[in-house]
């Protein structure tokens, strides 16, 4: 069985583009979306949203993922966090299902069509939502409060399955709920609370269904979720993330397992390099090799087997200095896990 590669979402912006106007433009579709207009005969939001979020979406078609998660340009926090805010000036922290939707994901579907005809098939599609413990994080604290979590779970519930596109031209491959403090920081909440948070976050249907880490600490509590499909772990910079996770642990549960294998800590790679010398790294430089990602693939099949069913780059990109960059490193993941197909 093959294994599959995705990226984790985030990507940088084109080098002409200014963050603040991209931002500006973000919040303005969000509206314009609600209120029901199309986003294309809105010239501000034609050029600064629309004709970016598909040109950073095609640059990724292009490095030849096999499931390519939408552009994430914007704050993996604020994205979900601003539609919260106003459903709590209404009382609760659930988000009408209206409203409970990732603008790119919908310019995507509009572009479908045009997508897939130039694609010679039709668009395989990641959609990525910042998970209900690390929302609660940022937004409540640690304290657990039960009845608060639960409702962070269907908001989140409600971003995940309005995310499941199903069409002639375009089809949700994979959702993936982020979770990167578990593990590190966490909710201090008993394991049968956590268990049916995630639960209620990820019942959703039509998808393969990822839980995205940072730490495999707590793997245990995760391997009795029956909603989740896929544990994602970064391994390339964190190699101890799959010491403790033995493959007979994912078959007695039935999980899958992705496994990141190209490294994308870029201020780790920029000071690594800055140390030999290399003060002004080109693209070249900071990307790891095609043969240093293809042995670590090799390694992490090797213990998994037919459990690996994706792989790709640790986590997002958004960090990376170009798009050029980000571009180079997701297509030498590919090429590395391809030529071991």
């Amino acid at each position: 069985m093959a294994t599959l590669v995705d990226d984790v979402g985030s990507f940088p912006l084109p080098a002409n583009v200014d963050s603040k106007l991209f931002e500006e433009a973000y919040r303005a579709a969000r509206k314009a979306i609600i209120d029901g207009k199309h986003l294309e005969e809105n010239k501000f939001l034609s050029c600064n949203f629309n004709q970016i979020v598909i040109g950073s979406f095609v640059k990724k078609i292009e490095a030849g993922l096999d499931i390519v998660n939408y552009p994430q340009h914007y704050d993996m926090y604020r994205q979900f966090a601003e539609p919260i805010h106003g459903a709590m000036k209404e009382g609760t922290y659930i988000v009408d299902k209206k409203q409970a939707f990732i603008p790119e994901m919908y310019v995507i579907n509009q572009a479908a069509k045009q997508l897939s005809e130039e694609l010679g098939r039709r668009v395989a599609l990641r959609a990525c939502v910042t998970g209900p413990m690390e929302l609660y994080l940022k937004e409540v604290g640690t304290v657990p409060y039960e009845d608060v979590l639960l409702m962070f779970a269907e908001t989140v519930r409600r971003f995940a399955s309005n995310s499941t596109l199903d069409s002639k031209h375009v089809k949700t491959e994979v959702v993936s709920l982020d979770e990167p403090s578990f593990g590190l920081q966490d909710i201090s909440a008993d394991r049968d609370t956590i268990l049916e948070v995630l639960e209620r976050a990820f019942d959703f249907k039509g998808v393969k269904k990822q839980i995205h880490l940072h730490s495999s600490s707590r793997v245990s509590d995760l391997l009795d979720v029956e909603n989740v499909d896929v544990l994602a772990f970064e391994y390339a910079a964190s190699p101890r993330n799959i010491e403790s996770l033995p493959k007979q642990m994912l078959d007695r549960a039935d999980k899958q397992i992705r496994v990141g294998v190209s490294r994308t800590d870029i201020d780790s790679i920029t000071a690594e390099l800055y140390d030999k010398g290399v003060a002004m790294p080109t693209a070249t430089q900071m990307v790891e090799s095609e043969d240093i990602i293809r042995r670590r693939f090799m390694a992490a099949k090797e213990k998994y087997g037919d459990r690996m069913t994706f792989t790709g780059p640790d986590c997002g990109l958004g960090g990376w200095p170009t798009q050029e960059a980000a571009q180079l490193l997701l297509k030498r993941t590919v090429d590395a896990v391809k030529a071991c197909r």
